[in-house]
């Protein structure tokens, strides 16, 4: 018989990882409050939820990607919340970057119902999702996390168990530093080099796999490249929303981040530029804006993933 799982929070990043869950062999139910997304489910096989209790009603294992604080305690402790749900030992999986007392507080409904909630973070955007290749942090009861870690790899190219509960959150605001920081530093890169006369393509095809890349400028840097944000991966919001906690976790341990910070000028001058709404890899748009180049409109094209 099918694991059945609900997925609550179907949004750029939750869709991509509810459809490696339908690739793997589950049986998904989801929700979310938009209803647009809703009426898709069923074109890619997913059964539709009437809220967070019904689906977690439904579900053996629930998983949670959600877009705001307000959102997870409506999803977690509302009126049909998962707290309403009869279901003991439940195992509950929060995937989204939140700071990690909101997270603790949630544990505490949790814990209030006799449900087991995992903090497991995941690091990447959704051409990865799409992908498989993101990289999950798990954090909570160990044996818990050993009993599931098996949906969490339907979706996570990279599964890590990183101790006590909270863990997940700590590690994923490093790995969130690093990706903010080799997003901008990549598009500071092909800047120079289009300024300095080289061809984007080839200066993403000849730094890609090498010494000097990551997979941020091998992702993004494609798009940066065919100088076209269309196709989203994950727009400005997510990552300028993660900065505020990421900046008063640093700040709650008294370690200096002047990198990141600077790095973070880069997606305010976006945003400030009208690309919040293209992938955080526009932030190479801004920048040629700002060294006074402007690539032509025709040199655009689809990009591929």
């Amino acid at each position: 018989m099918k694991e059945k799982i609900g997925f609550i929070g179907l949004g750029v990043l939750g869709s991509a990882m509810a459809e490696n869950l339908i690739k793997a062999g589950f049986d998904v139910t989801g929700y979310d409050t938009n209803s647009e997304v809703l009426s898709n489910l069923a074109k890619i096989g997913i059964s539709k939820g009437s809220s967070p209790r019904d689906v977690a009603l439904k579900s053996d294992v629930v998983l949670t990607c959600l877009s705001s604080i307000d959102a997870m305690m409506e999803v977690f402790s509302g009126p049909d919340g998962i707290d309403k749900a009869s279901k003991e030992n439940q195992t509950i999986i929060e995937l989204g970057t939140f700071p990690i007392d909101t997270k603790e507080r949630i544990k505490l409904y949790m814990d209030s119902c006799n449900k087991n909630l995992l903090d497991c973070p995941v690091s990447g955007n959704r051409i990865l999702a799409k992908k498989r290749q993101l990289t999950a942090f798990g954090s909570g009861d160990e044996g818990t996390y050993n009993a599931v870690v098996h949906i969490i790899s339907s979706f996570a190219k990279k599964t890590f168990y990183v101790g006590s509960f909270g863990n997940g959150m700590k590690m994923k605001f490093c790995a969130n530093i690093l990706n903010l920081v080799h997003n901008s530093i990549a598009a500071e890169v092909m800047v120079l080099g289009m300024k300095s006369g080289l061809d984007a393509e080839i200066i993403h095809s000849v730094i890609s796999g090498s010494g000097s890349s990551s997979s941020m400028f091998e992702t993004r840097g494609a798009m940066m490249a065919n100088n076209n944000y269309e196709y989203e991966g994950m727009n400005f919001s997510i990552p300028i929303k993660d900065s505020r906690f990421i900046s008063d976790h640093a700040h709650q341990m008294q370690v200096p981040t002047p990198i990141y910070h600077v790095a973070l000028q880069s997606y305010y001058a976006a945003i400030a530029q009208g690309h919040s709404d293209e992938d955080a890899a526009a932030v190479c748009a801004a920048m040629e804006r700002a060294a006074n180049i402007e690539r032509p409109r025709n040199k655009k094209k689809k990009n591929e993933f």
